[in-house]
């Protein structure tokens, strides 16, 4: 590790405040030493990584991190804080600070090297001796590996691991359980390695066999077959998705984020051995096999039947949504370039002049249109994939097609996936020969179920669903005066109770739906949806200013950033308030939200683009209209926030304290 840090990348009297001045401090040192070529390029993309998931650990443990094509080198900077900064570690500020910059096309050498030191991270000898340390020279050696630590145990804490290691064996003298585990992060640096070595503890103190297999950037090396079969129980510690899940079809399976396998881990294995106890088997499908009987889809879904089905239907959403950003960007672009007759125009394969304004617009039209005709198929596709896997997504595709050409639109879509999912889950529990598995997924499942799902949509479902598409389009078109009001609040209500979640994306899906084929009423839809969820942060944004003294300083650093995240409508920028005072926060933006939806409605506001917030206002119908709703809705959410927030706070109870994480209060 001797080129990753160096005595002048050590800052043992930290003095910054939050963990932004921290990466900025320490980034300061990275740019001096030639390390970062643009500082203020790479502090985004660590906010942006620090913005998918806090980099705190317990334990005292702060470990911000990206990957930056404005890091020259890798590279390795470590602080000391004697107050602490608050990385969002469940149990407190953190003291030790390492910021981690790896290139953008960082070789797999270098990346083996951090993962090294993200284990070494779990090791309590290592971070107290960087505790102790006054040399920087001598804590970057430590950090290098040159110089690890030789502590004698005290003999109490000797007899304590005899006793320890005679229990171990005591435990492994019978048949060991046996678990297999993966560990993944979006970056796939720090925390996937942490989880690792944080399992393999805890497996060796309780005399478990694990192994584990980490999803890093650096690729993976594949347990071997024979060791996941033998495996009693799975553990997935992951915030990605762990690939190739067929290997572990047919086994208990404790699936969680990755932080509970830093944080957790003996939870976690003891929930493996009780599930294996009870013979609980995943619905993972094998490869070639069907999922085991009673459960259904590649991640086997848990709970009741409605959770499943929403599990499902996220997941076609999830796969659909950049189709109908990209798309309807486009669209809207072209409209206010070329006027929206540009959607008649020529294509642009037989007549383009690259001087004239029109042909550009309607190359925008028509590469928008494009995208807008894969909407519906991807939506039954991975909605079918979400149940059953790649086997599915053949027929999802087919299925998604045929609503189209019978004009059934976005709710023929989402039958279609559907019944392409049970299709697929219900020839996956037919019993094959072994020869015959090779094929079964790349050849009898996909026809099949494609011959299933046509002619269901063709000559079953396909009509009903079609004419109950167009009720609904006329429904649409006829909404005035109070129905439409009616249904902006609603939407509003979704939009904002639970800020990204379940029901937030149930709203947003039924507005982008429309836009497959807009109506006037569609494109209403769709302007309230937008509007109510910029309401929440921008309402927690104007709050964090006009009161200051009822929110923390992390609370009031999250408020900057939640005038942008709400100008662009990015409604999970409220969610840090939400969590730390939900019964306050949740009830103000629903309100907010409410009015602005019913507000956008009765204005008879339009919208074409499916994202953009301000950014797309010469685009929408009625913009000052819009805009005015966005702001009534916004301060009716930031009253109501304050005045709340206000009555919990008795005389002489002081503000929140200044460096403390927002803590949830009750009501």
């Amino acid at each position: 590790m001797s080129e990753l840090i160096t005595a002048e990348l050590v800052d043992l009297d930290l003095s910054a405040e939050t963990k932004s001045e921290a990466a900025r401090s320490l980034a300061e040192r990275m740019v001096s030493a030639g390390r970062v070529t643009d500082l203020d390029g790479f502090l985004a993309d660590v906010g942006a990584r620090e913005a998918q998931m806090p980099t705190g650990l317990d334990g005292g443990i702060g470990i911000p991190h990206c990957r930056s094509e404005h890091v020259a080198a890798p590279t390795l900077a470590f602080g000391r804080s004697r107050r602490g900064i608050d990385f969002g570690a469940a149990d407190g500020p953190a003291d030790l600070v390492f910021l981690i910059a790896a290139p953008a096309g960082a070789d797999d050498d270098h990346l083996a090297i951090l993962s090294s030191l993200a284990r070494r991270l779990m090791d309590p000898g290592f971070t107290d001796a960087l505790r102790a340390e006054a040399d920087p020279a001598v804590a970057a050696a430590l950090v290098r590996g040159e110089e690890a630590p030789a502590t004698a145990p005290e003999p109490a804490e000797a007899a304590e691991a005899a006793t320890e290691k005679t229990a171990t064996a005591e435990r492994t003298a019978a048949k060991p359980f046996r678990i297999v585990a993966v560990t993944s992060c979006p970056t796939g640096i720090a925390h996937t390695y942490m989880a690792a070595e944080s399992l393999e503890a805890a497996a060796r103190a309780q005399g478990v066999v694990l192994d584990v297999e980490t999803q890093g950037s650096a690729g993976f090396e594949r347990l071997d077959p024979a060791v996941i079969a033998a495996a009693d129980a799975v553990i997935w510690a992951h915030d990605v998705d762990v690939r190739e899940k067929g290997r572990f079809g047919g086994k208990p399976v404790v699936d969680t984020g990755v932080k509970a396998g830093i944080n957790r881990p003996a939870e976690l294995i003891a929930e493996a051995r009780a599930k294996a106890e009870r013979g609980e088997i995943s619905g993972i499908a094998e490869d070639g096999a069907g999922p085991a009987e009673g459960t259904g889809g590649p991640s086997g879904p848990s709970g009741h039947f409605g959770v499943r089905l929403r599990t499902y239907l996220m997941s076609g959403v999830s796969y659909m949504v950049p189709f109908v950003a990209a798309g309807g960007l486009l669209i809207a672009l072209s409209f206010a370039i070329g006027g929206y007759e540009i959607a008649g125009a020529k294509s642009v394969a037989d007549h383009f002049v690259w001087g004239e304004s029109a042909s550009w617009a309607a190359l925008l039209n028509q590469i928008g249109t494009a995208a807008f005709g894969f909407l519906v198929p991807v939506l039954a596709g991975y909605i079918a994939y979400g149940m059953a896997d790649r086997p599915a997504l053949v027929p999802g595709f087919v299925g998604g097609a045929i609503a189209l050409t019978i004009d059934a639109g976005f709710l023929g879509g989402l039958v279609a996936g559907l019944l392409a999912g049970a299709a697929v889950m219900a020839i996956q529990r037919v019993k094959v020969h072994p020869t015959l598995r090779g094929i079964m997924p790349v050849l009898v499942i996909p026809l099949l179920a494609s011959i299933a799902v046509g002619f269901l949509m063709f000559i079953v479902v396909g009509r009903p669903i079609a004419s109950l598409q167009n009720a609904l389009t006329d429904w649409l078109n006829g909404l005035s005066g109070s129905n439409a009001v009616i249904l902006g609040v609603v939407l509003g209500l979704m939009m904002c109770f639970d800020m990204g979640g379940p029901l937030n994306k149930v709203a947003y899906a039924f507005a982008v739906g429309g836009l497959a084929d807009p109506t006037p009423g569609s494109l209403k839809v769709m302007a309230a949806v937008m509007a109510a969820g910029m309401v929440p942060p921008l309402a927690m944004a104007l709050a964090t200013t006009l009161r200051r003294g009822l929110f923390t300083r992390t609370e009031r650093e999250n408020g900057r950033a939640a005038w942008v995240l709400g100008a662009s409508f990015i409604t999970e920028g409220a969610i840090p308030f939400a969590a730390a005072d939900p019964l306050r926060v949740i009830p103000s933006v629903m309100a907010g939200g409410a009015v602005t939806g019913a507000l956008s409605m009765a204005f008879g506001c339009t919208l074409r683009a499916p994202h953009g917030g301000v950014f797309v206002v010469p685009l929408i119908g009625e913009p000052f209209l819009y805009l005015l709703a966005i702001a009534v809705g916004t301060a009716v959410s930031t009253a109501l926030v304050v005045v709340l927030k206000g009555m919990r706070r008795t005389p002489g109870s002081g503000a929140p304290a200044e460096d403390g994480p927002a803590v949830a209060v009750a009501a």
